[in-house]
């Protein structure tokens, strides 16, 4: 059984509170993804007379997802040898900094760099805030925790959505000033937070089992791409069987985004079965509900099968969390975080490629829905033949060390 840690200050483990931080800075790294997606056009506008605007006003939305993927891993490197809090609480800073500075960055060229900025910011504070959970939490509550990880993300883009829409009424330029909320959860993670062990900076980093976790990283990068289907295309979905309602294209999409959250949520009581089952079920479940949206020509219909997609998604990332995750050692769960960010955020930035280049090449969306919908069905057919254990879960849901947990 691993060992409990507690706060050295204090001797006492970590609770409510630090969860709490850990769940709330964790919305973050959503917030680059929905709050802007109202006032795109807008910014276009703005910037009218800038060459390649058409081109550049997407990536205002889209870079931070990439630099997440692309740096990740590198965080999580930078998280085993410095240590998870100093970090967090430095990147929660610079988020405010770099977030907000396009309320006044006078270029749409500065606003993108800027940008690129705060997906740095966003993978350092993804990586230690997963990280930190999984420190601090062991067993049934880090499962719990992990779900609500996803739980919170899911409610948080829906709220970001609508504020960003809201706030974006005024001017283009005020959502931006949403990023400074980043403030007082640095101050509440220097306060209340603790580094779990001291950190040498001249220590040799212990090895990481790279070919061990290659498995459910790669799956991840699956997983990332499924799990932000839904997100990126149900309206179009919507569109395309004669919804033109933004109402209620947007109670369709918060109905969809409650799938998802109830999946989350009940995770902790599945996790027991381990990611054997977990895994498996969630790309099953996924795969069913995006084969179904392909075929499904009435908004009662649409309904439905959003809801059994996003029922799987909430389960999809936490099985795959637990099962990257469990078999590492502490001295090695920041680099094994930092590479499952990015294999997810990548997935997750290639989602819209993908979904356009089937799209183009087999006769539209509901096509390329059926196709991913196959894929993921599949997937979870590979992953259950594969019988993944560990991650401190056998498939039987006995408990193991999560040091000699392996995947077999």
């Amino acid at each position: 059984m691993p060992e409990t840690l507690v706060d050295p200050a204090t001797g006492r483990p970590a609770g409510r509170m630090q969860a709490l931080i850990l769940l709330l800075s964790s919305c973050l790294g959503v917030l680059g993804a929905v709050l802007l997606a109202p006032v795109l056009p807008r910014i276009e506008d703005a910037f009218a007379g800038t060459p390649g605007v058409a081109t550049l006003t997407p990536i205002v939305l889209t870079a931070p997802a990439l630099i997440i993927g692309l740096t990740a891993t590198v965080a999580g490197r930078i998280v085993d040898r410095l240590g998870r809090k100093r970090l967090l609480v430095g990147a929660l800073v610079v988020y405010a900094i770099v977030g907000t500075a396009p309320l006044y960055l006078p270029s749409l060229e500065l606003i993108v760099a800027s940008r690129v900025l705060v997906g740095l910011t966003e993978a350092a504070i993804m990586t230690c805030c997963t990280t930190l959970l999984a420190d601090y939490f062991h067993g049934p509550q880090r499962e719990r925790y992990f779900g609500l990880q996803v739980v919170y993300t899911t409610v948080a883009a829906t709220v970001f959505f609508a504020v960003g829409g809201a706030l974006g009424a005024q001017h283009w330029r005020t959502p931006f000033w949403l990023y400074a909320v980043s403030l007082p959860l640095a101050a509440l993670a220097a306060r209340y937070l603790w580094q779990p062990a001291p950190v040498a900076a001249e220590r040799r980093l212990a090895p990481v089992p790279w070919r061990q976790i290659a498995a459910p990283a790669g799956v991840s990068l699956l997983g990332g791409l499924v799990f932000y289907v839904l997100i990126v295309e149900l309206s179009f979905k919507l569109d395309d069987i004669g919804v033109a309602s933004t109402a209620t294209i947007g109670a369709v999409s918060a109905i969809g985004s409650l799938g998802t959250a109830t999946g989350a949520f009940l995770f902790a009581r599945l996790a027991r079965f381990g990611p054997a089952v977990t895994a498996p079920m969630a790309f099953a479940l996924s795969g069913l509900g995006l084969a179904g949206l392909s075929l499904a020509s009435t908004v009662p219909a649409v309904v439905a099968f959003a809801v059994l997609t996003g029922f799987g998604n909430g389960l999809l990332l936490p099985a795959l969390l637990t099962w990257s995750l469990g078999s590492l050692t502490f001295e090695q769960r920041g680099r094994g975080t930092g590479l499952w960010t990015s294999a997810v955020f990548l997935g997750q930035f290639a989602c819209p490629l993908v979904v356009a280049g089937l799209s183009g090449a087999i006769g539209g969306l509901d096509a390329a829905l059926l196709v991913l919908g196959v894929v993921a069905v599949a997937g979870a057919i590979g992953i259950r033949l594969a019988r993944p254990a560990g991650q401190g879960l056998t498939s039987s849901g006995t408990t193991e060390s999560p040091a000699r947990a392996t995947i077999s």
